[in-house]
């Protein structure tokens, strides 16, 4: 049996944590003038006193470390409680939401997916507006430190690659996990807030520049109009991609460079040079697309191209304009954009271009054998060896990726909706991209339509989709839990 107290210590301390956080909401509303606070208040209270009575009531089976059994149970279970306590203020609140609609807000949110069930996103209370991107600015920090130390240590999609660079964690998961987060949170702080004041030199309102920094440095996609990003003109659409594109680089490397590495580490990272050269096609290549066929050669049109692919690349979710007008073209292309993901340890999220680096090295070494059947290949990554363990570790991640999206996609076509809802849902849903495709849930649309069913099976795919699916596929097997 696995003791199940070290998890319910920190989880209980995560949920007391999440609570506390309530009171900036609340502030938000008394400041705000409207009476939406004691919902807040009540939320708060609710969620402290559970959290705290849960972390003493495990205090007595607390130690040094964590087994990877037990990391397991805690990386799973941590990102499916914070949201059930994070619907609270929809569901005690003015939102209307029904539990099912509130528990998928918190769990788009928590994981930074950025879909959203709420229509009149402007009517919302100030609070309310406030907790959707502060659930999404602590999911995307939890989602750095996961990736950083969970994920390593499990070998979890190939993960186990940066374990050097997550400060060797094995057998220390805890204490080393608080070491890094110390660290990674004065980034993200500073991070957030360049983001907040370039938002507010560009003409937004203070509460919209702070409210929209959180979810762009997260990743996120929340937005505070039904209309996303067009609410907005040039210039925040341009801090805005400048912001996606630094959360989606890998914060280990900021930790080096303020630690005295220089920019080296930053620079010859391969995934960055990568994931830079990729970004820069795709956006040449919409930014033609677009001029050619709709706006000429305007501003408008490179604009609206790299605003778009890099939210989508990126996984943030925000929109400026109704993409499925520009033409099949187009559209085809942002369903694989949104497959490809930032970088590992980052904010980003899909598969992530580190996997999509080794895939191609596997290949190409693959190749070069059937070519030359008595030589030696061997995949590098950063001039290193990869060994077998990581790319079978790659390789199960492509395929139960692409297992689950067929999976979801026939689950959410049974609920009755047409294929490229389904699939574009499915796909969104577990590359935590956001939007999906389609007049209902695309760019211009929602979830608010969807089917209870149909919102669940997704709330599931975001939460699989974000701890990178092995993990949450482990603990559903049965050897997990025989031990």
């Amino acid at each position: 049996m696995i003791d199940a107290r070290p998890v319910g210590y920190v989880i209980g301390l995560l949920v007391a944590a999440l609570g506390v956080t309530m009171f900036a909401p609340l502030l938000a509303d008394l400041v705000a003038g409207n009476d939406h606070w004691p919902v807040f208040l009540e939320s708060a209270i609710l969620t402290i006193l559970v959290g705290g009575l849960v972390a003493l009531a495990c205090q007595n089976g607390v130690s040094e470390g964590l087994s990877i059994r037990q990391t397991f149970l805690l990386t799973t279970l941590v990102w499916l409680t914070l949201p059930l306590f994070g619907s609270l203020p929809f569901i005690l609140g003015g939102s209307s939401l029904s539990f099912t609609d509130a528990f998928f807000e918190a769990m788009s949110g928590l994981t930074t997916t950025g879909s959203t069930v709420i229509v009149g996103i402007e009517a919302l209370p100030e609070g309310l507006k406030l907790w959707r991107s502060i659930m999404q600015w602590l999911g995307g920090i939890g989602i750095i430190v996961v990736a950083m130390v969970f994920l390593p240590e499990l070998r979890v999609g190939g993960m186990q690659i940066f374990r050097s660079e997550a400060f060797d964690t094995m057998g220390k998961i805890l204490p080393r996990a608080a070491e890094i987060s110390s660290r990674i949170s004065v980034i993200y702080v500073a991070i957030t807030l360049a983001c907040a004041l370039s938002y507010t030199a560009t003409g937004m309102s203070p509460f919209d520049a702070i409210t929209h920094a959180m979810t762009t440095v997260a990743t996120g996609g929340f937005a505070n109009y039904d209309t996303s990003f067009a609410a907005f003109g040039p210039g925040p659409q341009y801090v805005a991609s400048v912001f996606m594109i630094l959360a989606a680089l890998p914060f280990v490397r900021y930790v080096q460079l303020i630690s005295g590495g220089g920019a080296s580490p930053l620079i010859l990272d391969s995934q960055i040079r990568t994931f830079f050269a990729v970004i820069t096609i795709l956006i040449v290549v919409m930014t033609l697309w677009v001029w050619q066929f709709f706006d000429g050669f305007s501003e408008r049109g490179f604009r609206e191209a790299l605003f778009n692919v890099t939210s989508i690349m990126t996984g943030t979710g925000y929109a400026s304009a109704n993409y499925m007008l520009w033409g099949p073209f187009a559209v085809t292309l942002f369903f694989f954009i949104g497959l490809i993901g930032g970088c590992a340890g980052s904010t980003a999220c899909s598969v992530k271009v580190f996997r999509y680096q080794l895939l191609f090295a596997s290949i190409k070494a693959q190749i070069r054998r059937i070519h030359s059947p008595h030589g030696v290949f061997t995949p590098r990554y950063q001039g290193r060896r990869v060994g077998d363990d990581v790319l079978n570790s790659v390789m199960a991640f492509f395929v139960a990726f692409m297992v689950s999206i067929g999976v979801v996609g026939v689950a959410l076509a049974l609920t009755g909706l047409d294929f490229i809802t389904a699939i574009s849902g499915a796909a969104t849903a577990l590359a935590n991209v956001g939007p999906g495709l389609g007049n209902e849930i695309g760019p211009a649309g929602n979830f608010a339509g969807l089917s209870d069913t149909a919102k669940w099976i997704l709330a599931i795919a975001m939460l699989v989709g974000r701890l990178e699916i092995m993990a949450v596929f482990t603990i559903l097997s049965w050897n997990f839990w025989r031990g």
